[in-house]
């Protein structure tokens, strides 16, 4: 689908769905496409993960890990290429996307308070709209009200391939057992957590893209957009 112009109405759009679904590609090329901005909510725990690494705090102490969030400033700065990552006011872009700082993230966002505390500030990214944000609860949590939901999904065998695809982008060999098993941990630790599970909101358009060119599935997000500029 081609856009001739960016709708002048800013709506929100919530993407969610488990690791490895296509969530980060989706979202930052949809958001090129209609002119919008792209939050990317795991950045975010990406970030509190990495600093709790550094001053040495253990990922299952949620009060100690809630006290460094509040003495913590994270700011996500959208760009064409993606979004550059501060974190105190240093780029740490890079450094949140290597393998240590992935598992710690996942380790800390199941505690309900820093889930809370990182809510009230991906609500203050997102307010009056024009924003694309993608996690595992931005429809049923964050934005509840987003005006578009989408839940990504594909098949556990397909998600594994592509983590593998992209850590050998980077240079990084893993056998795919491994790879299987890590992303079986996260879903269990998504899909169980007692602060917003990772589960599609009621009113979400479910898209499995197991078998989806990245196009394809940019192409039905971005038409469930025109729907709703249409109504």
């Amino acid at each position: 689908m081609t856009t001739d112009k960016k709708p002048s109405v800013k709506l929100t759009i919530a993407i969610d769905g488990p690791a490895g679904a296509g969530k980060s590609t989706i979202a930052a090329r949809l958001a090129r496409k209609l002119g919008y901005v792209n939050l990317e909510s795991g950045a975010m725990y990406r970030a509190l993960a990495l600093k709790a690494i550094r001053n040495d705090i253990s990922f299952d102490d949620e009060p100690a890990l809630l006290a460094l969030t509040q003495r913590s400033k994270i700011r996500l700065e959208p760009t064409r290429e993606g979004n550059r990552v501060f974190l105190d006011g240093m780029d740490v872009s890079q450094r949140i996307r290597e393998q240590d700082v992935t598992n710690a993230a996942s380790r800390v966002s199941i505690h309900p308070s820093v889930r809370q505390w990182m809510v009230e500030r991906q609500r203050e990214l997102g307010t009056g709209g024009g924003v694309i944000m993608e996690g595992r609860d931005i429809g049923t949590k964050v934005f509840p009200h987003a005006e578009v939901k989408v839940f990504l999904d594909a098949h556990p065998e397909v998600r594994q391939q592509r983590r593998v695809l992209q850590r050998a982008e980077k240079g990084v060999q893993v056998e795919p057992q491994r790879i299987a098993a890590e992303l079986q941990e996260r879903d269990l630790r998504d899909r169980t957590r007692a602060a917003s599970p990772l589960v599609p909101a009621e009113d979400a358009v479910i898209i499995d893209s197991s078998q989806l060119s990245v196009d394809q599935v940019v192409d039905k997000v971005e038409e469930l957009v025109r729907k709703k500029l249409r109504d």
